[in-house]
């Protein structure tokens, strides 16, 4: 099992950033891939960005792209996402996500956070 540990959510205007942070431990070993998805009121839950743990490859969504950056820190076992130029529409729970390798854009992860809310006002 690999648990998940999300941070860094809360309110912000459009226009200003947030980070989120999401620390593994456990069986960190069996997921290749750590991912951020988010699930707006009323809305499907929807992939926003993933990143390898070995390797230089990330994915974005195409209406995060220039305004988010996943990255990670291997030694603290910690995947983040700086959300810049905020935006309302990015209103959501947010979701830390791992998975054994496979198909990264996707919403059919493996291991998930409790999720973070944020919430972004005009």
């Amino acid at each position: 099992q690999v648990q998940l540990v999300e941070s860094g959510g809360g309110s912000a205007q459009a226009g200003e950033s947030l980070r989120l942070s999401c620390t593994a431990s456990g069986r960190t070993f069996i997921s290749a891939v750590m991912g951020w998805l988010r699930q707006a009121p009323g809305k499907e839950r929807e992939f926003v960005s993933g990143i390898e743990w070995i390797g230089n490859n990330t994915w974005y969504q195409d209406s995060v792209k220039g305004r988010f950056t996943i990255s990670r820190d291997n030694a603290k076992n910690t995947v983040y996402l700086q959300m810049n130029s905020l935006k309302p529409e990015d209103t959501a729970v947010y979701y830390c996500a791992a998975k054994k390798p496979g198909l990264v854009v996707t919403t059919s992860y493996d291991y998930w956070g409790q999720g973070t809310q944020v919430i972004v006002s005009s």
